[in-house]
């Protein structure tokens, strides 16, 4: 139930009002001026509010501009006697959500205040949402201690701070990193570091579209553009206006694509599908990819003079493998979180434990991580995690590294002494490939197949593959 606020000077009026409020359940106050109105919306923080206009003190507008000078996000309804078209719009720009003449249906009444607490709760929800996702998106939700994870942080403070004082658009930024060392988390600080954070986030995966659909979703369409264009779509470019645009995969554009970007990066102008005319946008541009841009253009995959363009600041994510003891600092991170989503305790790390995650090269970095963790929270059988819980495969090797030394030749008569021979030690590196090589042919060089028969992730399977210069065109 809702607490609300009744500022009414008619004294029966305000009694009627208030006892039908509060036999709904919600909780209502009463006073009669406008300055006991505004030190009881102060003591309160009422959700809803209901007004009158002509009061003692200070009048129903200057109430309400002073309750929206206290929270923005309160809920208020005017209530008049002299109802006009002009203090309809006086009411609405101070802040009013609603403007009800007397005689008074308490009815008609009740109708807006359920919708005013329904927008309270939504816009209470909506914040409460933002800022927990805020929260493991600032540039502190990056964890690590280690040099790399610092000059990370310093680089994000410096693209926040970027931002040019003439409110012109803000100059792009490039994240390179691996498959999953965090290339949205780091885009997401970015913007939450900047005076941009008000502003919107806009997420578009580059490869999750064709190139004509993924056009129009970048710039929008006016209706009559084509035949399904019914009506004018915004594009999430212009969606974008006064925040950041992540541009995720961007190595995956199609080239006729990355020409338009291009476009937009130099003058910040976006034209949708059918129109003649240019949109004028303010707008950072976050790409992230896991492709070398410089060799993507060297082979004609990738336009050089966008490379230029998108890497006015660039910001490289390390490896996990390369992070030393951020690793532990991670898990520990994931455990606690994990173990308060489900409902368990969280899990502690035991030295053979610490020294597994440590010795594992983490192919798919640091969601591989979490994935692995999150696994072994549901499957947990104690209160200490153990190695073997993790599932990981040995780091070192996919299979046994040593062979048998071949069986002795039995001949007829007495028996002969057998030399004590060493074990035949084949070189590790020469093993691993070779088993690869063999489960890769047996399914066809199907990545999944290979990975599922040799029981191993897709991402450790292709890490191992590239150690090894792996390819289809061998043998």
């Amino acid at each position: 139930m809702a607490q609300l606020l009744v500022i009414e000077d008619e004294l029966v009026l305000a009694k009627n009002i208030a006892r039908y409020f509060e036999r709904q359940g919600h909780t209502v106050a009463v006073v009669h001026d406008g300055r006991a109105g505004v030190e009881a919306g102060r003591e309160l923080r009422p959700d809803v509010v209901i007004v009158d206009f002509q009061l003692p003190g200070l009048d129903g507008l200057e109430v309400i501009r002073e309750l929206r000078r206290m929270d923005d996000e309160i809920r208020i309804v005017m209530i008049t006697g002299h109802g006009t078209i002009n203090l309809a719009v006086e009411a609405m720009k101070a802040g009013s959500m609603d403007l009800l003449t007397k005689p008074l249906s308490l009815a008609s009444l009740d109708e807006v205040v359920q919708r005013a607490v329904r927008e309270r709760a939504g816009r209470t929800m909506l914040r409460y949402y933002q800022q927990r996702e805020n929260q493991h998106a600032s540039v502190h939700a990056l964890i690590g201690e280690c040099a790399a994870m610092r000059q990370l942080r310093e680089m994000i403070q410096a693209v926040a701070a970027s931002e040019p004082s003439d409110n012109s658009p803000a100059p792009p930024v490039l994240v390179q990193g691996e498959t999953g060392t965090g290339k949205e988390l780091v885009a997401r600080a970015c913007h939450l570091a900047s005076p941009r954070a008000g502003g919107p986030f806009i997420e578009v995966n580059c490869a999750a579209l064709p190139a004509n659909l993924m056009e129009d979703e970048l710039f929008g369409h006016e209706k009559g553009a084509f035949t399904d264009a019914r009506a004018r779509k915004v594009g999430l470019i212009e969606a974008a206006d006064g925040g950041t645009l992540f541009l995720d995969e961007i190595g995956e554009l199609e080239l006729t694509l990355q020409a338009k970007l291009l476009r937009v990066l130099e003058n910040y102008k976006v034209r949708p599908i059918g129109s003649v005319h240019d949109r004028k946008i303010n707008v950072r541009i976050v790409a992230a990819t896991n492709r070398d841009l410089a060799a993507e253009a060297k082979a004609g995959r990738f336009r050089s003079d966008l490379v230029y363009r998108l890497s006015v600041f660039q910001v490289r994510i390390a490896p996990l493998r390369d992070r030393g003891d951020d690793v532990l600092l991670l898990a520990q991170e994931f455990l606690q979180r994990l173990g308060a989503r489900y409902g368990r305790p969280a899990l502690k790390l035991e030295p053979a434990t610490a020294a597994a995650l440590r010795r594992y090269p983490w192919p798919g970095n640091v969601r591989e991580l979490r994935n692995c963790l999150e696994r072994a929270v549901l499957m947990q059988r104690g209160p200490v995690l153990l190695p073997e819980d993790l599932g990981l495969s040995a780091p070192d090797a996919l299979m046994p590294v040593t062979a048998s030394a071949p069986a002795p030749h039995h001949h007829d008569g007495p028996p002969q002494p057998i030399a004590t021979r060493s074990p035949v030690v084949v070189p590790l590196d020469s093993v691993e490939r070779e088993h690869l090589l063999q489960a890769l042919e047996t399914h066809g060089w199907n990545v999944s197949l290979a990975a599922r028969a040799l029981q191993v992730t897709r991402d450790t399977l292709r890490y191992r593959m590239a150690k090894h210069g792996l390819q289809r065109h061998e043998r």
